[in-house]
């Protein structure tokens, strides 16, 4: 995620980048030598916040990092964007929030989907269905090599549902626009390649208070099937919604650019005719002009400048982010324990 954001700010009139920070050598070389430019390079975060005295910070770590790397970019007088999730814990999430509101900087949390067209128009396309909602998505990533590495890296910390499950509950809110109120989990350890305690495959299940559901499964490692990888689909009283991925073999299931890839939205409509028919054909609603994934990353900075310049109240903002990421931690906390968890 840093490289695509680092090509934003390069790209972008409204930023220019003082400092690349990376704990190794190597990772620095490989971002200056894609952006094809040289930068003052870091090992230190601490070194570079005082050397450089940005006006703003990107922060594109594992989690464990990011409460930390956060407050002391405020500390320093910083605008930050985050990518998600915004802690490993709904304290830490709200204790970063915190302090964005006392420094009185702006806080921009990576998630994706929001700058997403097609999945701005899927959501729209949702609330018109009626309630209840069924909704239903995924995305297990068949990884190996330096993709697994990073995925062993992640979850150090945090399980798939977690990292990658901020997304879909946010966009399942967005969808019902009710309030959760329990959610249950199961999961599975399928390699003991990862840290004690440690699972690699999980599915959540989310229970909103009008009668909505919703559930994401999603699964990391090598051992990970590709059938039916990418579901993303929406069921209400007045019929459903779906976005149709990437064709199969046009890529991987571990490709970042697959992952919020839509080749179109298809629209079925439930209404029956006279004749017991249905009465209207579906949908497909083209996607074709959508950006990439480098694109997607830009818009976001798009909105991170845009905050910063016209001073955008971001409460909601961020008040979103931390409810996903207590969501995802109570399925996780449902997982573990066995037992469903009210919200």
């Amino acid at each position: 995620m840093g490289k695509s954001h680092a090509k934003a700010y390069h790209a972008m009139d409204g930023f220019e980048i003082v400092g690349v920070v990376s704990r190794g050598e190597a990772s620095r070389r490989a971002l200056l030598d894609a952006l094809g430019a040289e930068y003052p390079q870091f090992s230190s975060y601490e070194e570079a916040l005082v050397e450089t005295r940005p006006d703003a910070v990107s922060i594109n770590t594992y989690p464990d990092t990011h409460a930390d790397y956060t407050k002391k970019a405020f500390a320093a007088g910083c605008h930050v964007f985050l990518e998600k999730p915004v802690a490993e814990t709904v304290e830490e999430a709200r204790a970063i929030v915190d302090a964005a509101k006392a420094a009185d900087r702006k806080l921009v949390i990576g998630y994706i989907l929001r700058v997403h067209p097609t999945w701005e128009r899927f959501i729209e396309v949702a609330q018109t269905l009626g309630k209840p909602l069924v909704m239903r998505m995924n995305l297990n990533q068949q990884s190996s090599g330096e993709m697994w590495h990073t995925h062993r890296m992640l979850m150090n910390s945090m399980s798939p549902i977690v990292d990658c499950g901020v997304h879909y509950v946010d966009v399942m809110c967005q969808m019902t626009r009710s309030k959760p109120v329990r959610v249950s989990a199961i999961g599975a350890r399928l390699t003991e390649e990862l840290v004690p305690g440690m699972y690699n495959y999980g599915q959540l299940q989310v229970t909103f208070e009008d009668g909505s559901v919703g559930w994401y499964e999603a699964g990391w490692g090598p051992m990970m099937s590709e059938v039916a990888y990418f579901v993303k689909d929406v069921v209400g009283p007045k019929g459903c919604v779906s976005i149709s991925g990437v064709k199969e073999g046009e890529a991987s299931s571990d490709n970042i650019d697959s992952h919020s890839k839509a080749a179109a939205l298809k629209v079925h409509h439930a209404e029956l005719g006279a004749d017991g028919k249905f009465a209207k054909s579906d949908e497909i609603l083209d996607c074709a002009d959508e950006p990439d994934h480098d694109g997607l990353c830009h818009r976001e900075q798009e909105v991170f400048l845009n905050a910063i310049l016209n001073d955008v109240d971001l409460s909601d903002h961020m008040e979103d982010a931390v409810n996903s990421l207590r969501i995802v931690l109570a399925a996780d906390e449902a997982f573990r324990s066995g037992k469903m968890v009210e919200l």
